[in-house]
């Protein structure tokens, strides 16, 4: 079953379907459903597909794997490329309507040294015929947005380039839409957004069922999937020990070097940029403040590397030596409430984009956290959610609850508010998981089951 993805699919849908020339390139990190995207737009595509994928072969290897991937699909006796423009020349001339996927395309562009295999490419992008549609495919972000880059032979050739993320808080929703509020908000917050996790989710369990049979054993599937599928490109080059450092918090550059007790030689800059580059960790930055170098943070983009980061990376002999259940009953369980807590704002500011994208709030241009100081009372904090306006700001704190928020609550942050000198706000916003124990218009009360009724 498919689940989500909806602009993607149809982009890519009239991508393929399209009578002119197309090149498309799909990437994004493991098991995040980029083929699986592939395979549904392809669903009643009328012509022939040839699906392939790549190997870490030889040019040769590779190019007689695809003959053959050519041959079962053309049902035609085994057939033999030397080239890539000789296969891409032949189905040209069979004038039927063809989609050609080169899946882990990064192993094909790795069989040959530097930009050998791009630029061969690059001649087949630049005479593919208009009856042939090309996709390539890959897992490895860094390599594959190599061939952005303006010095790539492949800079510039693509009709259209899919960097394929994590599901949003609501689409993940989908895959349990017998959850309760709560339980949607928590296993977002815990398990995120990868299709592959979420397919695996027992969802008639607890998170803590979930956590204690699927992350914390050895062999469980959710560890196995991080450990030797998430973190595989990122242990051959970078140093782990920034995400560990990172876990659940937001860091600042100062705080990640200090930690790693390291010199400022400019090492823990490349990591970062690397890092960022492969949609690992994101760097974070106050609405009001973008350019203020000492208010950016880096945090990990995925929750549940983020959750193993937190509790299990390092613990290993600890889960072995108490068991799993002990371990999380002493060691997670108590703070995982604080955990979830913290992801709710980051729940809270994809409602607010899914709001702005669909065009029912058309007044947002941008959404982010807001920080202030005072030099007068010599205070200094943080809104949770701010969306910039036409207007100016408007504020919403947002509250991971298990009872109705009161009034007085929402009076209190009202007035700290009002106190932030300099700046124009709406009415203040508040977004309570469990609702609200009042109604009282001079506030925008936004309860958890709205985010969810979209």
């Amino acid at each position: 079953m498919f689940i989500g993805r909806q602009e993607e699919l149809k982009k890519l849908k009239k991508e393929i379907s399209s009578d002119k020339k197309s090149a498309v390139l799909i990437y994004g990190k493991r098991r995040i459903g980029k083929s699986t995207l592939i395979a549904e737009a392809l669903k009643g595509f009328k012509g022939t597909v040839i699906d392939h994928f790549c190997v870490q072969s030889s040019l040769e290897g590779n190019l007689e794997l695809l003959s053959r991937s050519v041959s079962r699909a053309l049902n035609m006796p085994q057939l033999s490329f030397k080239r890539l423009s000789d296969l891409f020349e032949f189905l040209g001339q069979r004038k039927e309507k063809t989609v050609v996927v080169l899946d882990e395309y990064p192993y094909l562009k790795e069989s040959r040294k530097k930009k050998e295999v791009d630029s061969y490419m690059q001649g087949v992008i630049d005479r593919l015929p208009s009856n042939v549609s090309l996709i390539l495919c890959g897992s490895y972000i860094s390599v594959m947005r190599e061939l952005l880059e303006e010095t790539n032979p492949l800079f510039g050739r693509f009709t259209l380039v899919m960097n394929i993320k994590e599901l949003d808080y609501y689409d993940a929703s989908l895959f349990y839409p017998e959850a309760d509020t709560r339980t949607k908000i928590e296993r977002y917050a815990v398990f995120g957004g990868s299709p592959y996790v979420l397919g695996s989710l027992d969802t008639g369990g607890s998170i803590a069922d979930n956590v204690i049979d699927k992350l914390l054993p050895e062999t469980g599937i959710y560890r196995t999937f991080i450990e030797s599928i998430a973190l595989q490109e990122i242990r051959k080059s970078f140093d782990v020990r920034i995400l560990e450092i990172i876990g659940n918090g937001r860091k600042k550059y100062s705080e990640i070097l200090s930690s790693l007790n390291s010199r400022d030689n400019g090492y823990l800059d490349k990591q970062l940029k690397a890092l960022l580059s492969m949609d690992t960790l994101q760097k974070e930055f106050p609405i009001n403040k973008p350019k203020d170098k000492k208010k950016q943070f880096y945090s990990i983009n995925d929750n549940l590397m983020r959750y193993y980061f937190t509790f299990v990376f390092g613990k290993e002999g600890v889960i072995r030596n108490i068991g799993e259940e002990n371990f999380y009953r002493q060691e997670i369980e108590q703070a995982q409430n604080t955990f979830v807590s913290l992801r709710f704002e980051e729940i809270v500011m994809q409602y607010f984009r899914r709001l702005a994208r669909s065009g029912k709030r058309r007044n947002i241009k941008d959404i982010g956290s807001f920080w202030y100081d005072d030099p007068e009372t010599c205070t200094s904090g943080q809104f949770d959610c701010v969306l910039k306006t036409n207007k100016g700001y408007e504020f919403y704190e947002c509250k991971f609850y298990e009872k109705a928020m009161k009034q007085s609550e929402c009076d209190q942050e009202s007035e700290q508010v009002k106190s932030i000198f300099g700046i124009e706000s709406g009415r203040p916003g508040f977004v309570c998981s469990a609702g609200f124990a009042f109604a009282d218009k001079k506030y925008d009360l936004i309860a958890g089951d709205e985010l969810f009724d979209l």
